[in-house]
């Protein structure tokens, strides 16, 4: 069984004199290794490089785990818009939890392998916005299938379209979810990614937070007022067993300067690991470690550029 839920888990708090360099730390302990999540990151449009490794040092620094940013790279360089390299995949032989937050790969089959064989241990998963079109290889690839079918069985959802008039999402709790531990101290709020259609959601899914379009100025027409699921649970049924997921279309940059979306996405990772029992009522601190100064999203060469992954610190101690 997953070494994760045999452990015993305890907290402790361990009080610095800096806050912003040491943060006060709620630290998940083990009998064993510590936890350790591995963050696949590459999109050319939401700055995934970006996202994916402040909530990485949050999980480091305030909570123990061991984490792990891999990127899209070109001659060591951070390059979001090469979509045939990640390097240093083969870290996800021996994690215990992938999130991924990929946009159109097409990957060599060494590398997506080892996706692939993860997804289907039956370990923790999460997901966030363009993950429900993590690959592209086309019609007459043989990994086809990774395109639109992966996507669904795995997340949940696959790639429809959003709401393409509109610029914002107001976002609201699921009632019949309320009480979820992931939506622990979640508020509603108002986030910058616009909505994605999640018509063919599964059915099996646990929809925790719904959103509905927003256009600054006038409306697009009726369909801004029908609601579209932006954040749910899910059971992948994989080859070696059964992955709890956590799926949200929401991750622009700036929709994680929102507490609740850092702490909506911090909670899922847990609740994924089955450690929704040490969410506390008002939720987690999910208060930032180091800065968090993300370009824009954007196409092109909208991503700050020349930064290697040794240039992004993880731990701030």
């Amino acid at each position: 069984m997953f070494r994760i839920l045999i452990s015993s888990i305890t907290f402790f708090i361990l009080v610095s004199a800096c806050a912003d360099d040491r943060p006060d730390r709620q630290e998940t302990t083990t009998d064993e290794d510590p936890i350790h999540i591995v963050f696949v990151t590459g999109d050319e449009e939401y700055r995934s490089e970006e996202t994916m490794p402040m909530l990485a040092r949050i999980l480091k620094n305030r909570y123990g785990f061991e984490v792990s940013v891999r990127y899209a790279l070109t001659d060591g360089i951070i390059d979001p818009n090469r979509t045939d390299n990640i390097e240093g995949l083969d870290v996800l032989e021996n994690a215990d939890m992938m999130v991924m937050n990929t946009r159109f790969r097409n990957l060599p089959d060494d590398q997506l392998q080892y996706i692939v064989d993860f997804a289907e241990s039956g370990k923790p998963m999460a997901g966030f916005r363009t993950a429900t079109h993590a690959f592209a290889y086309g019609d007459d690839h043989p990994n086809h299938h990774m395109d639109f079918e992966w996507p669904h069985e795995v997340f949940g959802l696959p790639w429809i379209s959003h709401h393409g008039g509109a610029n914002s999402t107001d976002v609201f709790i699921n009632e019949e979810q309320a009480d979820h531990p992931i939506l622990r101290g979640v508020e509603p709020f108002h986030a910058r990614s616009w909505l994605y259609h999640s018509d063919t959601l599964k059915e099996d899914t646990v929809p925790l937070l719904t959103g509905r379009a927003v256009e600054e100025s006038e409306p697009g027409g009726d369909h801004f007022s029908d609601p579209h699921v932006v954040a749910w649970t899910h059971t992948y049924e994989g080859e070696q067993g059964d992955s709890r997921v956590f799926f949200t279309t929401l991750g622009h940059p700036f929709d994680f300067f929102d507490e609740s979306m850092r702490r909506l996405s911090i909670q899922g990772f847990f609740w994924a690991l089955g450690l929704e029992d040490e969410i506390p009522s008002n939720g987690l601190n999910v208060d930032y470690v180091g800065e968090y100064d993300p370009n824009n999203a954007g196409f092109g060469d909208q991503y700050k550029p020349n930064i290697r992954p040794e240039d992004i610190p993880l731990s701030m101690e």
